[in-house]
């Protein structure tokens, strides 16, 4: 089948994906070029506390520019080392409460360079199924044996341990908050299992860090199980409004990362103004947790002005899935939405099981409570429609 043929397919079957031009505005709206002008509010980004656009990241962003250039110029193993990285990493290590961290490109990069340094041919993963697909591909590149178990299910995930656990490595990897349901895993009940059977764990905290715990630092914190995950992977440039990712771990983990993770040798250090955004970030989680609980306050006033438009099994966090079913019905409510200023994505297969589109709204400090009031009543109006 040629290229032609292929997406003819994919179209019919509602599941074309199109790039689609915006300029972000300081509101957090968007600007789109086919809406002549008319700016839209913005529920499908993950700058949860609306920092990208924050004037002492964007003051300290500017000032690392001036200072080292646009580029590090080479592979951190090479030349490229630029000591700012391992000034970030400190940061990181104890917003995360852990000996060391290691920074990555993304946290695509993280979860493709981590898993495979760790895991090989003669060894198992046990993977949540509803992971995401940068740590399947993860697993992939592997080798290793993958057993998937049903979503927090821990019953299923502890009888395939015992079956299918063997005598080699093994490895639990699950995300702390899940990107397309925005609901938790069992965290201590996992913990307890990784720890009875003896595997490591790996922790995917993307959507986590910065928001939960005293510190900001994520749902292992919150849980007060920091010391007993192995690998903590998280990102900054969702609720840290910046770029890259990390691994936080005990220093001898982070020592072999540095020589076994194919993402990590390879790829050229993050540009530096990258890094004064981030360690500016990091700073103001640390320094504000108000900015994290009127994060929250909003999502509790969404979420109760979709109850009172007759909307339920709204989740734990601030990303709140409206689960549609077929991909064709999706993409016709988003657009209703987008035409009466709501952006709100379709997420459609193969991001989500088949049957499972659905509308994803993340929640984020740029939306005001008349907005958010008013969105509510065009989400069940637009439900009606369609």
């Amino acid at each position: 089948m040629n290229s032609r043929d292929r997406l003819a397919a994919l179209k019919q079957k509602n599941e074309l994906r199109q790039l689609t031009p915006v300029k972000r505005l300081a509101s957090g709206q968007l600007l789109m070029q086919d809406h002549a002008g008319r700016p839209l509010l913005d529920f499908s980004s993950n700058d949860y506390l609306a920092l990208s656009g924050h004037a002492e990241l964007i003051e300290q962003s500017r000032r690392f520019l001036d200072k080292a250039g646009c580029g590090a110029g080479a592979a951190r193993l090479m030349s490229g080392d630029l000591a700012m990285y391992h000034l970030l990493e400190a940061e990181t290590a104890q917003l995360k409460g852990r000996e060391a961290a290691l920074l990555f490109g993304s946290g695509y990069m993280a979860n493709c360079g981590v898993i495979p340094a760790l895991m090989g041919r003669h060894d198992v993963i046990f993977a949540d199924r509803l992971n995401h697909a940068s740590i399947y591909d993860g697993c992939s590149l592997s080798n290793a044996k993958i057993v998937r178990f049903r979503h927090n299910d821990m019953n299923h995930l502890e009888e395939l341990l015992r079956r299918q656990r063997g005598k080699a490595g093994a490895l639990i990897v699950v995300e702390s908050l899940y990107s397309m349901d925005g609901d938790r895993c069992p965290l201590r009940d996992i913990v307890a299992l990784k720890e009875k059977y003896n595997c490591l764990l790996m922790v995917d905290e993307a959507h986590a860090t910065g928001l939960f715990g005293r510190r900001g630092g994520g749902i292992i914190e919150e849980e007060g199980v920091t010391d007993r995950v192995d690998i903590a992977m998280g990102t900054f440039g969702k609720a840290l409004g910046s770029y890259g990712a990390y691994v936080a771990a005990d220093r001898p983990m982070i020592d072999l990362l540095i020589n076994r993770a194919r993402t990590f040798i390879y790829s050229t250090g993050l540009p530096p103004a990258v890094i004064g955004a981030s360690l500016a970030a990091i700073r103001i989680v640390r320094q504000q947790p108000e900015l994290r609980h009127d994060l929250f306050a909003r999502v509790d006033f969404f979420k109760a002005a979709l109850r009172d438009n007759g909307l339920t099994d709204l989740g734990p966090s601030q990303i709140v899935p409206i689960l549609i079913g077929d991909s064709g019905r999706a993409v016709r409510i988003a657009q209703l939405l987008r035409d009466q200023g709501v952006y709100a994505t379709a997420v459609r297969p193969p991001t989500v099981p088949r049957g499972t589109a659905r509308l994803r709204f993340s929640i984020t400090r740029h939306l005001g409570r008349e907005e958010l009031a008013h969105t509510a009543t065009l989400i069940s109006a637009a439900l009606r429609a369609s």
